[in-house]
Parts: structure tokens; sequence; C-alpha cells
């Protein structure tokens, strides 16, 4: 009789979970509070259009081709992408622009017009050392159960020698980016990598230098939105006999003698099963939302400890005076004043960095005529289970990011209806025990890599995935902690 997994929550963590145990012949249900799969894969209704209101950014293509040919499909077969030649557009408040592609020569000549020749060595010195970087941790840190620091670093010695000592995690980003440009605004550049895993440059290792190379390896739109590729797993571990559960929320996660044995929905019905994945902000069983039972099943995060937040607007507009790409960055002057007002004041500052998806655009293509879909997006604290923002708040903030945008060149034209807020008590509401953090803990601190929940917890039969759990948000990543937890359930199971 094959066995049974739950898995709670339809993130990517939960999805390629799915996928990984009903390819193995196990019976899986997956209990989702939304109509539809995604956790933060999700569209926002704006009028009669839906815009993308979390992640817009699709790399690491390997980690998907992997997952769909494990359960012996093919995914570009299933999803539809096109390939971004341009990586981003970046453009500064004192009137300059740079644009960045895959290509390291045709960057190092945007970097020297833009600059000098001087950073366009400290470019490419800096393409050579992420290069390295992600090499070294790809096989050895991400896609396996979470090393200690002593088994990483004979990992790392092993298989890079010497020249693994680049990769230590002594120094901040924000100090390392010092030795490759001396231009202030190539440093805020890349240094705004560590919010991609929702912290800050100043405190983050230097380690994050990797998350470069990861774009130069491939940026990719998605046809219809990453909620596609949300509904394209789902489909694909349907297809293998997992069974979705939507608008079914779990209230209780239950335990027998100490082992995970089922869950409670909130409609009152029990479920049981072999194994129990929990696909949410691990913060969440700490904080007893799932009950009593699982309430010491992981450490508790303090609300220090949490990565970034954020305001987005999805907003259906006309714009005018700076020719948008798919990614876009708008930068202020003051960099270090954004993050040390987010951690350290717990605010937002008056001149945010703005990054604009332009999700009707994409290699120099606008693929509508008049109004676009645009998700605007500033870092924000994430306090939203400390006091709702108010509106008067909220416009207020709209109001800064409108005004770095106007003088970056780029002016936006559209109604209040066409306008959808989301703000860091929202995103607590949606993923609870969050606080509103999109990232689960910040990564600062040279052991931060380590301190992340693993795929298994203090409790027999209770997995992780997610963003929270190693190896760390965004969708490739939480999609590799469901194919590791995948993993860990089927060898206990052995």
């Amino acid at each position: 009789m094959p066995k049974r997994a739950i898995i709670v929550g339809a993130g990517a963590g939960g999805l390629s979970a799915a996928v990984d145990l009903a390819a193995a012949g196990w019976e899986v249900d997956v209990f989702e509070t939304n109509a539809e799969p995604g956790g933060k894969m999700h569209q926002r209704r704006v009028g009669e259009v839906g815009i993308d209101g979390g992640p817009t950014v699709f790399t690491m293509h390997w980690v998907f081709d992997e997952l769909f040919k494990r359960a012996g499909a093919v995914f570009d077969n299933r999803v539809r992408l096109t390939e971004s030649r341009r990586l981003a557009r970046h453009a500064w408040t004192d009137g300059s622009h740079l644009d960045l592609f895959h290509d390291i020569d045709q960057s190092a000549q945007a970097i020297a017009d833009f600059s000098d020749e001087r950073n366009a060595q400290g470019y490419r010195r800096f393409c050579d050392d992420g290069e390295l970087v992600h090499n070294l941790l790809r096989d050895n840190f991400m896609a396996t159960s979470q090393p200690s620091p002593i088994r990483l670093g004979y990992r790392l010695l092993r298989d890079g020698g010497l020249r693994s000592l680049a990769v230590a995690p002594h120094r901040s980003l924000w100090n390392a980016l010092g030795n490759y440009f001396s231009d202030p605004r190539l440093r805020q550049l890349y240094g705004r990598y560590a919010t991609y895993v929702g912290s800050s440059p100043l405190s983050t290792p230097s380690t994050l230098m990797l998350i470069a190379h990861v774009e130069r390896q491939g940026v990719w739109c998605v046809d219809g939105g990453m909620r596609a590729l949300a509904h394209a797993m789902a489909d694909l571990a349907t297809e293998h006999g997992a069974r979705f559960h939507f608008e079914s929320p779990v209230r209780k996660i239950n335990c027998t003698n100490g082992r995970a044995t089922g869950i409670t929905l909130s409609s009152g019905k029990s479920v049981s099963a072999d194994a129990i994945i929990f696909n949410g902000d691990a913060a969440a069983l700490s904080n007893g939302l799932l009950g009593d039972d699982v309430l010491k099943s992981t450490r508790i995060r303090e609300r220090q400890a949490r990565g970034l937040s954020a305001i987005t607007w999805c907003i259906n507009a006309t714009t005018s005076g700076f020719e948008l790409d798919h990614h876009n960055v708008f930068f202020a002057s003051d960099y270090e004043r954004e993050f040390t007002t987010i951690f350290k004041s717990r605010s937002v500052c008056n001149e945010p960095t703005v990054y604009v998806c332009a999700q009707d655009r994409v290699n120099n293509m606008h693929i509508t005529d008049g109004k676009e879909r645009l998700l605007l997006l500033i870092n924000a604290p994430a306090d939203g289970d400390h006091g709702a923002w108010t509106r008067p708040k909220l416009e207020q903030q709209r109001r800064s990011a409108l005004s770095v945008l106007t003088r970056c060149g780029l002016n936006l034209d559209f109604a209040e209806e066409d306008c959808v807020t989301t703000s860091p008590d929202n995103w607590h509401q949606r993923f609870p025990g969050s606080g509103g953090s999109l990232y689960g803990a910040a990564s600062h601190g040279m052991f931060s890599s380590f301190s992340r929940p693993s795929s298994g917890t203090r409790i027999k039969g209770l997995y992780l995935a997610g963003g929270s759990a190693h190896p760390g948000p965004g969708v490739p990543m939480a999609t590799l902690s469901g194919s590791i937890a995948a993993r860990h359930i089927q060898h206990d199971a052995a």
C-alpha cells in the first residue's frame, strides 16, 4: 500500500515536493488556503487585467528542467519562455542610466561607457569571482540538505582548493564590492542583489555575489506570468496522482506520541498521513499558528531577524519619458540610508529604490497599445503584525516612489482605480507568521546560511519546504527546498 504525504501550502516548495513524491508513487494531498496554486507567484486583478504581484524574475532554468525530467516531462514543452536579451535597465536620479546584458563583453563595454575602464575591469573580476562562488556552492550547498559549516568548508576545499577561500563569508557584500567598483553607482547596483534574499548589502555575506552570476546564465519571461509556472507544476503533480484541495486552510498539525500524523482543517475535518510537509513560513509553527503539537518544531524567529517585506503597486498605466524593458531599477543617491532606515529605524526612507516590472515589454517589444501592466516595488520592514499601514501613509510612500521615477525620467499616468496596493500587513495576512517578510529570515552575518531551518524538524514526520527553509528564498531556491524535503521523506521511509 503506498505511503501518503500531506503538503500544507501550494507555493513553489510545496509544488515541487508534490511532483517528486507523486512521481515516486506516494499518495499526495496538497491543502491550500487560496483558490489556486502559486503562493507568492500570484496575480492581482486590476480592472480587466491580471498583473503579477509577486516574483517576476525566472532564473536557474536547470532546477525546473531537472524537476520535470524526474517526472517524465520536458519543462520547455509545458512552459513557454522568452529569454530576455537585456538583464535589466538601471537609472539614477542624476540622469545616468546603464543597461546590463548576459554577455560579459557587452556589459563591460556598457560599464566603461557609463563609468570608466577601471570599473569595467573590476566588473570582469567580479564576474570571475561570482562564477567561482556559484560553481562551488551549487552542488555543495544549494541542491543538498543543509550541511554544517565544517562539512561545507571541507567540500569547498576539496572541490575548489585554495581558490575556495574567495567564498569565505566573513566580509559583507557591501565591503567586498569596494574591491571591484570605485563608482558608487555600480556598488549600489550590485549591492541590490542582497535584496533578492530579503537582506541588506551592508550586512549580508559577500557570497551573494553569486546571484549576479545566476542572472548572467539567463533571465526569462514566462508567457502568462509566473502564475503560469505554478499551474504547470501543479498540473504535472496532478498527472501523477497528486490531489489539490484549494480554499482548504489547515487549522492544526496533529501529533501522536511525538510524531506528526495528520492535519485538522478549518472545517473540522481531520486527515491522516505518513509524512507532512509544511510549505509556509516556518515562523508560523513556532508562533503556534498550527497548534501546540508542533510549537517547538522549529526555532523562534525574532522580529529583528526577519527579511525584507515590500510595498507594491500593481498599476495599469500609460508611460512616457523613459523606455522601459521588462526589468527596471530606479535608484536615488543614498543607498546605505535606505537599509539603515528599514532594519534599524523600521521605516521606509523618503527616497526609496524602485523596481518596475513592465509586464508587457520584452526585448524592446511593447506587446500592448495604450495602458501597460506594471508592478512597482519598494523594500519595507517586515512589521506587518505591528499595526496596519494607513491609507495616508501608503499614499505618501507612493508619492515618494513616483518622485524617484520622475527624477529618473519615467512618468506614469493612471487612474486611482487602476492601482492596487499591497503593504506589509497584507503580506502578513497572506502568509501568517511572517510579519510580512517575503524571504523568511534575513541573510545577515557569516553564518546566516546555516541558521535557516533544514527540511527536517524536531518532530518526526514533519518536514519543511519554501523560502524560509534551506536553501533559501526565491522561486528556484524554494523549488529546490521542496525536492530536498521529498528526498528526505523517502530516505526516512526506506
